[in-house]
């Protein structure tokens, strides 16, 4: 698995879930529930993971919806 994205923004979760849905990316959205921990602040970014062999095709589509700066370094 790779990470994709890490953001606090629910709604760029949202969003980058649904474009993965639709080009049927199977993902990984990590840390969702954190909130309850940390008090509904935040604080604790949500993590999207796509597996490897899909890491490239979602890397792709996240930056032709302009998405590329939200994008984490692919290592």
């Amino acid at each position: 698995m790779r990470e994709l994205v890490r953001t606090n923004d629910v709604v760029l979760v949202s969003a980058i879930e649904a474009l993965l849905n639709g080009a049927d990316i199977h993902h990984l959205v990590l840390d969702e529930n954190m909130s309850v921990l940390d008090g509904s602040i935040g604080a604790i970014p949500r993590r999207i993971l796509v597996h490897d062999d899909d890491n490239r095709q979602a890397r792709q589509l996240l930056t032709d919806a302009g998405l590329a700066h939200e994008l984490r370094p692919d290592v």
